[in-house]
């Protein structure tokens, strides 16, 4: 017998040396297609990450990433209200701060008239609880070194001084108007010390989307445009090993030990392994983030007329619900979500 043959949907029997069983009678048309499909995306399952700059009067492209521009405060208001008609489930806000105003410490990401809090305000102001809006929750926007935290004499990022600042920047935020803080720069302990320093300021209904396995990428390039990084040096030391999946699932662990209420894995395409990892084991919502080269490879491939961009977006963003996510970061929420 066949390996195949004890398969439920085998090969079956034949009939005058043809198949009688035949999947492609489920793939006759459209309609057929669509009524079968195991998978199917929605547009409350799409989260859109967003950069706001200060100190601009009109929207900065980002060279790297068509399509996609460091807002200003008007412009945020107005993507967000796209983003909650066409039915998005979540906005993800990223700030840009004036070089001047970055230092060692990150100063601006704790000032309560940094440009990220200033933009939660706003944008809370704007479309109250219509949309889930989501806070970045990293010093490497408003530091000069760009660092994820705080560098100590010998240049090492001090993982517990960094856990202060970040407590800091929690609840700055969530007094800013964040329903959902996202802690992503993979230091130790991160995820119960902002849950401890919220919950001790009243911001117990406050929620934490874990980074949980966040990898050291090459394919964050173009986000480090669009932030504005002054990144000197690498993150090896505290962003995951792209070799490593067993730790992956350690991360999850802790992070759920600590309070996790959602968990993410970043990059999405190179590490579909992992994310269908934590789909399998987690007990709460699992996300991935398709980041900027993701993203930029997409939109550089179709532009060049190499590959069809609308039905490539559907594809990558179908894949990340096959593997398991029941959450999608992707720069194109508003416009699949509108599709949708």
């Amino acid at each position: 017998m066949s390996a195949a043959a004890g398969l439920p949907g085998g090969t079956g029997g034949t009939a005058g040396g043809f198949p009688s069983v035949r999947p492609r009678r489920l793939r006759t048309t459209p309609a057929m297609r669509r009524m079968v499909a195991e998978h199917r995306l929605h547009p409350a399952e799409l989260i859109l990450p967003v950069f706001v700059r200060d100190g601009i009067g009109e929207p900065v492209p980002v060279s790297s990433m068509p399509g996609v521009v460091q807002h200003t405060r008007e412009t945020l208001k107005k993507a967000a209200h796209e983003a909650v008609r066409a039915g998005v489930g979540g906005i993800m806000i990223f700030g840009v701060p004036k070089e001047e105003d970055k230092d060692a410490v990150g100063t601006a990401g704790t000032d309560p008239e940094g440009i990220l809090q200033v933009a939660l305000r706003d944008v809370r102001a704007e479309v109250g609880d219509d949309i889930v809006i989501m806070s970045d929750l990293c010093l490497d926007e408003t530091t000069d070194h760009g660092h994820c935290g705080v560098v100590d004499e010998r240049g090492r990022v001090d993982n517990d001084a960094t856990l202060e600042r970040y407590a800091e920047m929690a609840r700055v935020q969530a007094e800013a108007g964040a329903h959902v803080l996202g802690p992503s720069g993979m230091m130790d302990g991160q995820i119960g010390h902002v849950r401890r320093a919220l919950d001790e300021a009243g911001h117990q209904d406050v929620s934490l989307f874990a980074y949980t396995a966040k990898f050291a990428s090459a394919f964050y390039g173009p986000f480090r445009e669009a932030v504005g990084s002054s990144l000197q040096g690498d993150r090896n030391t505290y962003q995951q090993n792209p070799a490593n999946s067993r730790e992956a699932l350690r991360e999850l662990s802790l992070d759920a030990a600590e309070g996790a209420d959602m968990v993410m894995v970043k990059p999405g395409l190179p590490y579909l392994d992992v994310l269908r990892d934590f789909a399998e084991h987690a007990r709460v919502p699992v996300g991935v983030y398709q980041i900027s080269g993701e993203y930029a490879m997409v939109e550089a491939a179709g532009r060049n007329g190499w590959i069809d961009r609308d039905r490539a977006i559907m594809e990558t963003l179908t894949s990340f619900k096959r593997a398991g996510a029941d959450l999608i970061l992707t720069y194109w929420a508003t416009e699949v979500a509108a599709k949708l």
